[in-house]
């Protein structure tokens, strides 16, 4: 992936949900001028979520996500009807797509409620107007769309362009930081774990927004680091890490240069970073027996030494001496009911929206679970957490 690409996890997640037949897809097909969707009179053509990302003008980068009709039946729908509920988790605009010919059905009162109770902005898009003859009043986030005859559809993008001003704000993992001229290292590890020929997601993310606020980025090895900062007429604003190698960056970086992790960043960027440090307090209450969920937003091959299923429950292992019972769970998989855990411990979510991954921590607060985060648990095992969170502290 280029440095200049938004990534999907950054970009507008705009869903359409809907009964079968409603024409959700053939609203997708032209609104975005491709054909994303297969269009068929068949009920239920739409099985799994089909996603684009894409420029959607006036909008800019965005992903469209089509559904599967959320009145689906039989033992096959009751899992199609499941994935559209868990696209809710990362929808920022909702369009909800009802045949105009048949009206607002219960299902879609269920839908808008739902849309309500998750603070989602949403549309409905009384599409198949041509077929009517009279139009009724509408409230101002409803519209009468026609995918077959092209009516109202630059209307409805209009529409979905004023809730993506809404849902626009400006957000940083640094910019409130740093300033154009200071210096920052970043620290990445090349280990087996390390995607070859390439940098992690939250390294780039973090280079090019450093870059944009006109600061000097130097990036090096934790192996070469010392001689790194030996070479410094003056000393960096900031040094950032990946958390894997905390102990032995801390040892090296002195009292004075301030230390953070990119998972760090992410806990502040994507969710809430203040709730996660609280949260790793309960590494101290485990106890023999208790279960702790460990959490990743992408779903990379696994390796020897990987460090959410091997390095972390090591870690934990050593630092707690109790006998802990591990969870995985990786990608959009995350459990509904979290009452048998003591502790769920998440990455720090650069392959998930926001939205997503507030919706886990809501989740996590709602059953009264603590939720941590990678870099925190690994600074907090390494007695560095009051360090490793100074330079967040306003």
């Amino acid at each position: 992936m280029s440095l200049n690409e938004k990534v999907s996890a950054e970009r507008l997640h705009i869903a359409f949900f809907g009964l079968r037949n409603a024409g959700k897809s053939s609203v997708v097909n032209a609104i975005t001028n491709q054909s994303l969707s297969v269009v068929s009179e068949v009920k239920g053509t739409t099985t799994d979520p089909v996603k684009k990302a894409m420029e959607l003008l006036p909008i800019g980068p965005v992903v469209i996500i089509d559904t599967a009709g959320i009145d689906d039946e039989g033992e096959l729908g009751e899992l199609r009807i499941e994935k559209t509920r868990k696209i809710l988790n990362k929808t920022d605009i909702a369009i909800l797509v009802i045949d105009a010919s048949k009206g607002k059905q219960q299902e879609d009162s269920n839908l808008i409620e739902d849309f309500k109770k998750r603070n989602i902005p949403y549309i409905v898009a009384f599409n198949k107007c041509d077929l009517i003859t009279e139009n009724k009043k509408l409230n101002e986030n409803e519209i009468y769309v026609s995918a077959k005859e092209n009516i109202n559809i630059n209307e409805l993008k209009e529409l979905i362009g004023k809730l993506s001003n809404l849902e626009k704000e400006e957000k940083t993992l640094l910019g409130d930081i740093i300033n154009s001229g200071d210096t920052v290292v970043l620290v990445t590890p090349i280990d087996s774990s390390a995607p070859k020929g390439r940098l992690i997601l939250p390294q780039q993310q973090t280079i090019r927004e450093l870059l944009d606020i006109g600061a000097t980025v130097v990036v090096t090895k934790d192996s070469e680091l010392k001689e790194t900062l030996s070479k410094f007429k003056n000393q960096p604003r900031l040094v950032i890490t990946d958390s894997q190698a905390f102990k032995r960056v801390n040892e090296i970086v002195p009292a004075n240069i301030a230390l953070t992790s990119f998972s760090i960043l992410f806990a502040r960027y994507k969710g809430e970073l203040w709730g996660a440090v609280s949260g790793a307090d309960k590494l101290d209450e485990l106890q023999d027996g208790d279960y702790v969920l460990i959490s990743e937003g992408c779903t990379h091959h696994r390796q020897c030494g990987d460090i959410g299923t091997e390095k972390l429950p090591n870690w934990i292992k050593n630092y707690t001496k109790k006998d802990i019972n591990f969870d995985f769970t990786s990608g959009s998989d995350f459990p509904e009911d979290l009452k048998k855990y003591k502790l769920i411990i998440h990455c720090g979510a650069c392959m998930l929206t926001e939205r997503e991954m507030k919706t886990r921590i809501s989740l996590s607060n709602e059953q009264q679970i603590p939720i941590s985060n990678y870099g925190i648990i690994i600074a907090k095992i390494n007695g560095i957490l009051e360090r490793a969170t100074a330079p967040l502290r306003k």
